[in-house]
């Protein structure tokens, strides 16, 4: 036992301008890296902040970072340890 047969996909929410700036661009590319590293686990998606998905986390500054639903980065370019971080801890609550 204490295998978990089942984890819930983590999805990772990217918005940014249109066309992307290079900050935006930037966090996308690291999202889908750290994203690798867990095939099958991780969906990364990419929105334009002016959306009704960007009204949503009510998006004023890009990039912002949205990951399961609770918003994580405002205008900054996370590193990947930091986004690998944001991810175990949505794991962890997921599990």
């Amino acid at each position: 036992m204490g295998y978990i047969s089942e984890v819930s996909m983590i999805k990772i929410k990217v918005f940014g301008s249109m066309p992307p700036c290079a900050k935006c661009k930037e966090v996308e590319n690291r999202a889908k890296r750290v994203a690798n590293k867990y095939p099958g686990l991780i969906e990364v998606e990419k929105f334009d902040a002016l959306s009704k998905e960007g009204d949503k986390y009510s998006v004023m500054l890009t990039p912002t970072v949205v990951i399961n639903e609770k918003v994580i980065a405002v205008g900054k370019v996370l590193t990947e340890s930091e986004l690998e971080r944001a991810i175990n801890k949505a794991m962890e609550k997921e599990s």
